[in-house]
């Protein structure tokens, strides 16, 4: 039989909803209520905060469901001369015209915190910060998750058929291999992937980075801002060959367990992001991957469920993930490491 909230959890989890609904300014955090914009965006930027990689990019408040891009980018060059005596000068449109739309998906993200973790957390002093740092983080992550596996946004998700959230929203990857599928790598000419290693398609992941780059607009190509992140498996596979090189010497082995050893490929730093999927690699720049959410939806409502044995929080809004500028970013996908061959 399922037990209830210890006397001090109860207490604790009062307290909590009665901070809750002074924060937000409502009379009752139980029952669903609207987040003020300027709250969402405080609550936003406390999201962002649980997560490095959210806070390299943009997270934007939007108005609207749908609209322009908010950092469509200069593509082409905006300087030059112009002789006035006969030609009137003129400004010249250097955004991306094509791609230049967003549209936002009514997003559900309803955490469950059991009672077991509610009493082990209510003998702390800071149990409403342990309790919203939850929140926010699992949010966090699924954002993540969500921009790098997203394919499409269902009428009702299915998370045992999705397990990587595909179904919650058009990711930035899908929206890249939808709209510019010229940048997008993902057969090799040795097969159906892209084989990495000695007699693959790459011989190392600086040629791989390298080729990425190039499927990039020209002229965006050297802004100087751009970025390669890596999967895991492709970077630890890398790291596998340093270690056998020079593991066995301590100060080494430290560098390269710390991701200090080789901090670029092909030019450009390197990054692993949690969530990305570790047999791709990605060149872009972090301000050219947004968030958008609609500032006035947020939904809000923390309750406590004894049929589940579990606290409750919902929280709602309206999200989308944008490219700013599809002409600036690359992907190579389906990567596969060349088969070591057999030690007789």
């Amino acid at each position: 039989m399922a037990q209830p909230l210890s006397a001090n959890g109860a207490k604790k989890y009062a307290e909590l909803q009665t901070a809750i609904a002074e924060s937000y300014g409502v009379a009752v955090a139980s029952q669903q209520f609207t987040v003020e914009p300027s709250i969402a965006q405080e609550l936003n930027d406390a999201i962002t905060a649980k997560a490095d990689f959210l806070e390299k990019i943009n997270v934007v408040p939007v108005t609207e469901i749908t609209g322009e891009k908010v950092f469509i980018g200069v593509n082409g060059p905006v300087t030059g001369r112009t002789n006035t005596k006969t030609t009137d000068r003129e400004a010249k449109d250097a955004s991306a015209l094509e791609n230049s739309q967003y549209v936002l998906a009514s997003t559900e993200s309803d955490v469950g915190l059991p009672y077991a973790k509610i009493d082990a957390w209510a003998k702390f002093p800071d149990f409403k910060d342990r309790y919203s740092a939850a929140v926010q983080k699992r949010i966090a992550q699924d954002r993540i998750v969500v921009g790098f596996h997203g394919t499409h946004a269902a009428l009702q998700t299915d998370l045992a058929a999705f397990p990587k959230l595909q179904d919650v929203n058009k990711g930035w990857l899908q929206q890249l291999r939808e709209k510019a599928p010229h940048q997008v790598v993902a057969v090799g000419e040795a097969g159906d992937t892209v084989l990495l290693g000695a007699g693959g398609d790459y011989a190392n992941l600086d040629g791989l980075v390298h080729d990425a780059k190039q499927l990039i607009d020209e002229i965006l190509r050297e802004d100087g801002d751009l970025i390669a992140i890596i999967g895991s498996d492709l970077l630890a596979a890398d790291k596998a060959k340093l270690y056998t090189k020079q593991g066995d010497t301590p100060t080494e082995k430290e560098r390269i367990e710390s991701a200090q050893v080789i901090a670029t490929y092909g030019g450009l730093p390197a990054y692993s992001v949690p969530n990305f999927p570790v047999n791709a690699v990605v060149v872009t720049s972090f301000d050219n991957l947004s968030i958008y959410f609609q500032d006035s939806s947020w939904r809000k409502q923390t309750v406590d469920n004894p049929k589940r044995s579990r606290v409750e929080d919902y929280n709602s809004r309206n999200e989308g993930y944008v490219v700013e500028q599809m002409e600036k970013m690359a992907l190579i996908e389906n990567v596969e490491l060349v088969p070591k061959e057999p030690v007789e």
